[in-house]
């Protein structure tokens, strides 16, 4: 029976290979040393605590090995793990944790003062910290070593139980907790392994945030299952993650746009060892074209992916030659994955059209936690689950993102897909970011609006990148109005919030 206890199943092929380098602190840990870890965990959690199966916990903390002793438990207890997204403010934790109904919150010592503000505010029964404790609350340390000591745990979870609840980054209106089962994380993991051709001798840091789909399903539970090396960086430093890549010989890397460009920008990147290198990847956002041909010029495959935290982090797959010749492809859907471009009638939108993707198979969430009209309105009854990305399909069957269905615009009863302006934009020489909006307009119904960011030291005027563009897209396309900003406003997986974009121009103060 399929479940999501990875980590048990590895360890138990190969238990004295090494499973995770931990930066922070210099320790190595094996298969078994891990799965141990994990096992005190969820025995703490059943015998010690009297939390029960079903119940939820969250954990809020960075990247460290008692945020992965949780994740590998839940997989052990049937607990609910909810990881809790620590950009987020006081209020906004609040609401989550109120509406999972959470047993027990485990936070770091950079979140303390978070839990203190939040304990009068929630009906919580155990607080638990990884570092220094409030008053009153236990240390983790010391509740696994009393309460957690065994060898082994007595559940088994069924493949439709729930893993864990994953929170939408909530950029419009209250953000939906993902209910993400047993059968989900093990299909996820499986089949990147396979598709993706992961071998026990990968090695792949991970420095993308654990409270989100990306740094949980790729690459730390794939690699687990196939049995290599997760390095598990505190956070996203550049210069760190280049050290990194070259001392630990990573051959697998997972980042998002925004970090390519930072990555790229880096002095390191001119110089640092990339020999072991087998390709890299980005997700998340769109990836422009002229990162490609950058990392490309480095040697290096830059390959690009596409998942959502309800359909699995992991949807396609390429090969490095595809990874160039289908530059801005998202590839081909991976096994028993069934991917339809959907025109507005509901019917398959024929090859070189835009429509809707949609997603069926083992790879697909239950649904959003107690919220059933929302469950509804996103899988149907035939069981699609509609993504609300608009895309494309080619001849040869390579998918594109066109963008967010949100996100398009009507300009003199056109469709316009603001990504595909980004990406021209992007290949400006003077520009480091680039975002797209439809503004209101009298003539046209809706124009376009690029908010831009200029690379430091450069200067450029709207009129050039007007004309810039002019020799690249249909008129219609090309914005009206060109701004120019500081930085844009992205969540921690580099999607831009283009909501406060629109309340910016709003406000009339741009």
């Amino acid at each position: 029976m399929i479940h999501g206890d990875l980590l048990g199943e590895r360890s138990a092929l190969s238990p004295d290979r090494t499973a995770l380098v931990e930066l922070a602190s210099g320790r190595r840990f094996t298969y078994r040393e891990l799965d141990r870890r994990a096992i005190g965990c969820a025995r703490m959690w059943l015998y010690g605590l009297g939390v029960r199966p079903g119940d939820r916990i969250g954990v809020l903390a960075d990247n460290r090995v008692e945020f992965l002793d949780a994740f590998f438990a839940a997989a052990k207890s049937c607990i609910v793990l909810v990881p809790l997204n620590t950009k987020l403010a006081v209020p906004e934790l609040e609401y989550i944790i109120r509406d999972c109904g959470l047993r027990a919150v485990m936070y770091s010592g950079e979140y303390r003062s978070a839990a203190r503000l939040l304990r009068p505010r929630v009906d919580v029964e155990h607080w638990i910290a990884f570092d220094e404790p409030l008053p009153d609350d236990s240390t983790y340390d010391d509740l696994v070593l009393t309460r957690g000591a065994g060898s082994s745990v007595y559940r088994r979870c069924r493949p439709e139980d729930p893993y864990c609840l994953l929170y939408t980054s909530g950029t419009t209106g209250r953000p939906k907790g993902v209910i993400v089962p047993h059968r989900m994380v093990a299909w996820n993991a499986y089949n990147t392994v396979v598709c993706w051709q992961l071998t026990e001798n990968d090695v792949s840091p991970v420095f993308t945030p654990l409270y989100h789909a990306g740094g949980l399903g790729a690459f730390l539970t794939p690699v687990i299952l196939a049995g290599g090396t997760i390095v598990l960086h505190g956070s996203f430093d550049a210069g760190e993650v280049w050290r990194t890549i070259a001392e630990e010989r990573c051959t697998v890397v997972l980042g998002v746009p925004t970090i390519w460009k930072m990555l790229a920008d880096a002095p390191e990147f001119g110089k640092v060892d990339l020999s072991h290198v087998r390709w890299f990847i980005s997700g998340g956002a769109p990836l422009p074209k002229h990162l490609i041909e950058v990392y490309r010029n480095r040697g290096v495959v830059l390959r690009q992916g596409y998942g959502l935290t309800e359909v699995g982090v992991n949807c396609f797959a390429m090969t490095d030659e595809e990874a160039w010749t289908k530059a801005g492809s998202i590839g081909t859907p991976l096994l028993f994955t069934e991917a339809r471009v959907v025109d507005e009638s509901g019917h398959e939108a024929p090859a070189g059209e835009v429509g809707e993707l949609w997603f069926r198979g083992p790879h697909v969430c239950v649904g959003y936690w107690n919220q059933p009209q929302a469950t509804a309105e996103a899988i149907d009854k035939k069981g699609w689950f509609h993504t609300g990305d608009m895309a494309v399909r080619d001849a040869d069957g390579f998918y594109s993102i066109a963008g967010r269905a949100k996100d398009m615009f009507i300009s003199g009863g056109v469709n316009v897909y603001p990504a595909e302006i980004e990406n021209q934009l992007l290949q400006h020489s003077s520009l480091q970011d680039a975002a797209v909006i439809g503004a209101p307009d009298s003539k046209w119904g809706e124009v376009g609006v690029a908010f831009v960011v200029v690379t430091d030291g450069a200067t450029v005027k709207p009129e050039e990148l007007a004309s810039f563009l002019a020799g690249r897209l249909a008129r219609y396309k090309i914005p009206k109005r060109f701004v120019l900003v500081p930085d844009l406003p992205r969540t921690p997986y580099g999607k831009v919030v283009k909501g406060e974009l629109t309340e910016l121009l709003e406000s009339e103060d741009v």
